[in-house]
């Protein structure tokens, strides 16, 4: 036994100590059980060779992994075994350094991180798992349980099945580790200074579940989780309180409602309603979640249907009765409240995915967005930029107004999360229409308008990218639009604020595009 995290080693080595079995351990982990009054035998006392280096060297020795490695059937093995004075090994309990909690800390240095690879663990690890027909190998505290209960009843013994999950489990965990490894140390060159982008990227998914099929019917697919990564908002991390099984396209929906629900914060009540990764509306609201939702939902009822719901506050008896009034694939909420949940689970299909974290107010940390191409991937920063709108650069002769900038900010926060082309009619508190994955800009500002269920008559526009010409300020004017937001950066500048100017328009540039492909 030698562990790291100590959570449950000690009713683990108390429980194995009472079926007989004789206990090695090394360090901190001997410490803890002998104090505990487990009968435990020091790694260096077995093997006659006592730790040194400071402890990076106390496990690698014959007598560890010749007892492990040794195939109990190979009678060549069990006289070299004899021969030098080595016994069996039959169960590796073993966790390693936390590289990655110790790079993640603020202001880890160097030298810290490497003091925090560990070496004998994964060696010790790879090598009863490699032996796995005749070592148990435990890396995971959450498995102390099922196999101290599987032992009890099988007379010491744990079943081939289990012996090979163990296994897998293991080389699962070294290989986590070592990408954790490969990808720190890759982003620093040869000078030792930190590079923006790795030379080598290495992960590890575990299977959450098998879905029923990919984005069509005759495509498998499932859920997978990235081991070791800590993320305060995952939708493999959601509880499903109701509903039939989650498809390859609610979960993609389910996050994409995620990543707009953060942009919402800052506001009492927030309520997003997606379909196929485009918001179809939203809305915040000072009083309730439920209003923020219908406002939500009135912007499109037509494309809402068969949507996915977010909501940043607990689902209460009102906003259920709205959700229960039409047909919906997912809500996420942080939370259900009784009544909610009696009204809903009429809805049996309906799944309720409840994530707490969205009740917190911690910023979305960066990530690496990944995306699989032929023989390759695209990785990049994820777009969680926050730019604030009211300091943007005002670049027509008319400001915009107190309530324009409002609903300029509100609109420019939904248009980053709209597939490009993307053009996003708003008021201050909800959307009004949305033109989304228009190969024109001008195209997505014609849909935006027709699509539209509200008066446009001084509304705003948000577009992600600059305008090319000056048609889609034109058709935004007569609409109704009052004041618009974009990057800038476009050749024709000139010409789409000159357009602006001549219907009375404010325009602000943020600098910043937020193309979503």
């Amino acid at each position: 036994m030698s562990v790291y995290d100590k959570t449950g080693i000690v009713e683990f080595a108390r429980s194995l100590s009472k079926m007989g079995v004789e206990i090695l351990s090394t360090g901190g982990t001997y410490s803890v059980l002998s104090k505990e009054g487990i009968p435990v035998k020091e790694v260096s006392d077995y093997t006659g060779s006592p730790e040194i280096l400071d402890g990076r060297l106390k496990t690698l020795h014959p007598k560890i992994h010749g007892g492990v490695l040794a195939i109990r059937e190979n009678n060549k093995h069990s006289m070299e075994l004899e021969a030098n004075g080595i016994g069996y090994i039959d169960m590796m309990v073993v966790n390693l350094y936390p590289f990655e909690a110790t790079i993640a800390k603020p202001g880890c240095k160097f030298e810290e991180a490497i003091e925090n690879i560990d070496i004998g663990g994964p060696t010790m690890i790879r090598a009863a798992a490699k032996n796995h027909q005749d070592v148990a190998v435990v890396t995971d505290p959450a498995d102390y349980a099922a196999i101290v209960s599987e032992m009890d009843s099988g007379d010491g013994e744990l079943s081939r099945e289990r012996l090979f999950a163990l296994a897998k489990k293991a080389f699962t965990t070294t290989a986590s580790y070592d990408s954790a490894i490969i990808n720190y140390l890759t982003a620093w060159n040869d000078a030792k200074q930190r590079t923006e982008i790795p030379t080598s990227i290495g992960m590890t998914y575990d299977l959450v579940s098998g879905l029923r099929y990919g984005e069509n019917p005759h495509q498998n697919a499932a859920f997978y989780k990235r081991r070791g990564l800590v993320h305060p908002f995952s939708i493999a991390d959601a509880k499903q309180l109701q509903g039939k099984e989650l498809s390859y396209n609610n979960i993609m929906d389910a996050d994409a409602v995620l990543g707009m629900l953060l942009e919402f914060r800052y506001a009492p009540f927030a309520a997003v309603v997606v379909k196929h990764a485009n918001p179809c509306g939203a809305a915040i609201s000072e009083s309730s979640v439920s209003d923020a939702l219908a406002k939500a939902i009135a912007c499109d009822p037509t494309s809402s249907f068969g949507g996915i719901i977010g909501l940043t506050k607990s689902v209460d008896e009102t906003a259920a009765k709205i959700i229960a009034e039409s047909f919906f694939e997912v809500v996420v909420a942080p939370s259900f409240d009784e009544s909610s949940k009696v009204i809903l689970s009429k809805k049996k299909k309906l799944c309720l995915l409840a994530l707490p974290s969205l009740a917190e107010s911690s910023p979305e940390p960066k990530g690496w967005h990944l995306r699989d191409v032929r023989g390759g991937m695209l990785v990049q920063e994820r777009d969680v930029s926050d730019e604030i709108v009211s300091a943007a650069k005002v670049v027509t002769k008319r400001p915009p107004t107190a309530d324009e900038v409002a609903a300029l900010e509100f609109a420019w926060r939904i248009c980053k999360h709209v597939k490009s082309n993307a053009i996003v009619f708003a008021g201050k508190d909800r959307t009004i229409g949305i033109g989304a994955g228009q190969m024109s800009r001008v195209d997505s500002s014609k849909i935006a308008v027709m699509k539209a269920m509200s008066p446009l008559a001084g509304s705003v526009i948000a577009s992600d990218a600059f305008f090319p010409f000056r048609d889609g300020v034109d058709t935004a004017a007569a609409a109704g639009a009052r004041a618009i937001v974009q990057p800038g950066g476009s050749i024709r500048d000139e010409e789409v604020i000159a357009a602006a100017d001549e219907h009375d328009m404010a325009m602000l540039f943020t600098g910043v595009r937020h193309f979503r492909h």
